[in-house]
């Protein structure tokens, strides 16, 4: 009697990935922090302004969430648009000096939408800094799509200039998510208007933090009012809520509401986060100076880093890479600074290029003097252990 053959394990491959990944030192953990965030000084998060937790907003989102329930019920075009939402659109248009305004259920879908649906048929321009939603984006547009190098606006401009398409779309970051840096909205929007090609900016990072009053980076170019820009935002993290928007001319969102999918058949967002949002942008027209406070703690942050001789950028916004090398630095990095009471992201690997394994700190407005001496005492330790590895 033959032997039996052996049925292939489905999940073989998935074990062997895994065990490469951890390998490289590229497995990644959830791990579920307290509510006192395990007694450590949060630089891992994006609660730039320090809004999460804040009263006003939990109220808000307690009220809104009894007098509309817990979920929004349906996608937008269905029963997910509730009387919330509109005014949200409308405060957003206002706070940005935008013309319209759509309200999505994370900053991640609206980056689809917006890159997917307005480039489609188009040349995609965009940068090689550019976040995951974006890259994924590109994808679903089906388009060419050329990807430059990082603040590179001489290359945007030569393949704008040497499209066969019609149509064209630039697409960048305005505070990248890793390094920190500002993009060169200016000169990227120059280059789009000779070349007949919109812009979409993600300011995911700048709102809430850059300019005046964290009307983000596009409102501090003095670009707000132009119509070759498109904007999408976060409501995540300097708002302290959730989900997202794409800001732009009636037309754009028109468009959006016909042919985004990740707009139409997505639950709209939870009507208790589209209130803690409205809630959160009245915060900052009260309280200008929030952006101007996590802009210095940033600054701070960084300087305090190269003081001790580790590798940083001069931040934009709150980001402030910490460059180390190989993803089991950077590992070891982490846990160093969280015995010495400080959570601090690791990014390694996709997320990084090989090579530039970092700690991302994330400054906030309502770090103290005090959370600052124990995050110098973390940093110190950091880069004695630097000294050692190299």
């Amino acid at each position: 009697m033959p032997p039996m053959e052996q049925t292939p394990d489905p999940l073989a491959r998935f074990r062997s990935e895994a065990a490469t990944r951890q390998a490289a030192g590229l497995k990644r953990t959830l791990r579920a922090r307290t509510p006192d965030d395990d007694g450590l000084i949060d630089l891992a998060s994006n609660d730039y302004l320090g809004l999460a937790r804040d009263d006003r907003l939990a109220d808000a989102a307690t009220a809104a969430t009894r007098t509309w329930g817990t979920g929004s019920t349906g996608s937008r075009l269905v029963t997910g648009s509730t009387a919330l939402h509109a005014e949200l659109e409308a405060r957003l248009c206002a706070f940005t000096r935008a013309e319209s305004a759509l309200v999505f259920s994370s900053g991640y879908l609206a980056n689809l939408a917006a890159v997917a649906a307005l480039g489609k048929g188009a040349l995609v321009v965009s940068e090689a800094g550019n976040h995951a939603s974006i890259v994924d984006a590109c994808r679903l547009s089906r388009s060419r799509v050329v990807v430059t190098p990082h603040k590179d606006v001489v290359a945007v401009e030569k393949a704008l200039a040497d499209r066969s398409e019609e149509h064209a779309v630039v697409v960048t970051d305005a505070v990248f998510s890793v390094d920190g840096d500002l993009a060169p909205l200016a000169e990227l929007h120059a280059a789009a208007v000779r070349q007949g090609a919109l812009l979409i900016v993600d300011e995911a990072h700048s709102i809430g933090v850059i300019g005046p009053g964290g009307q983000g980076a596009v409102h501090a170019a003095g670009l707000a009012a132009e119509p070759h820009i498109v904007r999408t935002i976060t409501l995540s993290k300097s708002l302290g809520s959730q989900g997202g928007a794409v800001l732009g001319a009636p037309e754009i969102v028109e468009t959006l509401i016909d042919t985004g999918r990740s707009f139409i058949f997505d639950t709209g967002l939870a009507p208790g986060s589209v209130a803690a949002a409205l809630a959160a942008v009245d915060i900052l027209q009260n309280q200008p100076e929030l952006p101007v406070f996590v802009r210095t703690r940033a600054k701070e942050l960084a300087a305090m880093a190269r003081e001790l001789g580790l590798e940083t950028n001069d931040p934009a916004g709150a980001v402030v890479p910490i460059v180390l090398g190989p993803p089991e630095t950077a590992l070891r990095a982490a846990a160093i600074c969280a015995e010495h009471g400080v959570r601090a992201g690791c990014f390694r690997p996709p997320s990084v290029p090989v090579g530039r394994s970092c700690l991302r700190l994330t400054a906030r407005a309502n770090l103290s003097s005090d959370d600052l001496a124990v995050i110098r005492g973390a940093l110190t330790a950091v880069a004695e252990m630097m000294k050692v590895t190299v």
